[in-house]
């Protein structure tokens, strides 16, 4: 995968003071609005590695690679340029070409061959991301040796508490110390946690689209924590590769319908979020809906404001949360979020409106499921835990029309 990428040529820090020898000493990241160009590939990687087809990469293994995320996760790393995928799993595709699995990914270099997780020589792997279904993951996970750095992006090790695991998943969780070690890894929210992890539980999608825009009104006082109502859609990738009836195209062109209504597994990972943001149990009415569309998702929020606050001070506070993030976009009082403007790209768009009902206000945000809501945000996250600039690889403008 020896492809350039292409790299901001702007850079800053988070805070002021990481510019300041005096001052506390920030992770270095990229500042908006930006101009890009290509530059070569650094020649070392920062972090410790082993070599990886003869050139100073981190070795990189992929669990689960023939699903959607899997791929998603190969299609990235093509452009990645210390990162190289040197073991693909597929327990039902084991001994095809990645290509035969993915024609479109044929163009690839130097992808491996597939492979069952009990063939792997763990000793060649210096990280991992498991895109295995969840209650697999576990067991796979907690026999890994541990210079391995894993970003999971399975459920399994996303709720902090494994009784209300065991409640959604209908099974005791298998490992639980295991458990204790994860940290949660919405990226924005949760970066220096992530830094210094070894195993990262990737967010949901759902989660995602609506933690990143009420994590921050909650933790301000904006918004109280009754009454929060989400209406929530996806695109159909998002249920997998696996064939099902319901996901026939004739079961869903043409046609919406609400799925999980009152008991999706992703409700508790979002009242996790939202009630360590407010300090205190928050419960919310959630339902998803499955769009025709192939990816791409959108989280209305209908939430209640606090006490003399407006609309203009919900968005004064995600504009100032989001204004040095590269991927979270808070747009301009008006601006409807589209999920095709966020296509095929890593970034998330946030807009809040005034609601009709006094007191209460509309916030949408809208992701790429796929990406900012699976393999992109892995993505960040394992740029982070191996010491690369977190935007690598990650650069595309979304694809429209």
């Amino acid at each position: 995968m020896a492809f350039a990428s292409a790299h901001l040529t702007a850079l800053h820090t988070r805070s002021s003071k990481a510019c300041n020898p005096s001052g506390p000493i920030r992770s270095t990241r990229l500042v908006r609005p930006v101009e890009c160009r290509a530059i070569s590939a650094p020649t070392k990687p920062q972090s410790s590695i082993g070599q990886a087809n003869g050139t100073d990469k981190s070795r990189i293994a992929v669990l689960g690679a023939s699903g959607y995320t899997g791929e998603e996760v190969i299609r990235l790393m093509a452009l990645h340029p210390t990162f190289a995928a040197t073991v693909l799993t597929g327990e039902s595709q084991a001994g095809k070409s990645f290509s035969d699995v993915y024609p479109h990914l044929r163009t690839a270099t130097d992808v491996p061959t597939l492979v069952k997780i009990a063939d792997v020589n763990w000793d060649e792997v210096d990280a991992a991301f498991c895109c295995l279904p969840h209650a697999t993951t576990q067991e796979t996970l907690s026999q890994l040796p541990k210079h391995i750095k894993i970003v999971d992006l399975s459920a399994d090790f996303r709720l902090r508490n494994v009784d209300t695991y065991a409640e959604w998943y209908g099974g005791e969780h298998k490992a639980k110390e295991l458990q204790k070690e994860a940290v949660y890894g919405l990226t924005e929210l949760h970066r220096d946690e992530v830094k210094s992890a070894r195993l990262v539980a990737n967010p949901g999608c759902y989660p995602t689209s609506v933690q990143l825009p009420l994590v921050p009104l909650l933790k301000a006082g904006l918004i109280t924590k009754e009454d929060i109502i989400i209406d929530a859609k996806s695109g159909v990738s998002g249920a997998g590769r696996s064939a099902k009836q319901n996901l026939l195209y004739t079961e869903i062109a043409e046609g919406i319908n609400s799925y999980g209504v009152t008991k999706h597994r992703h409700m508790p990972e979002i009242e996790q979020g939202l009630t360590e943001a407010a300090g205190s149990d928050v419960l919310i009415s959630f339902t998803p809906h499955l769009m025709p569309m192939t990816r791409g998702m959108q989280s209305t929020c209908y939430v209640k404001m606090a006490d003399g606050v407006d609309v203009q001070q919900l968005r004064q506070r995600l504009e100032e949360q989001y204004a040095d993030e590269t991927f979270v976009h808070v747009l301009p009082a008006g601006q409807i979020p589209h999920t095709r403007h966020v296509r095929g790209s890593n970034f998330t768009y946030i807009s809040v409106f005034p609601d009709r009902l006094p007191g209460r206000a509309i916030v949408i945000a809208v992701l790429d499921n796929l990406l900012k809501g699976a393999a992109g945000q892995a993505m960040q996250n394992l740029n982070i835990m191996m010491g690369q600039p977190e935007e690598t690889a990650l650069m595309q403008q979304a694809m429209f029309p």
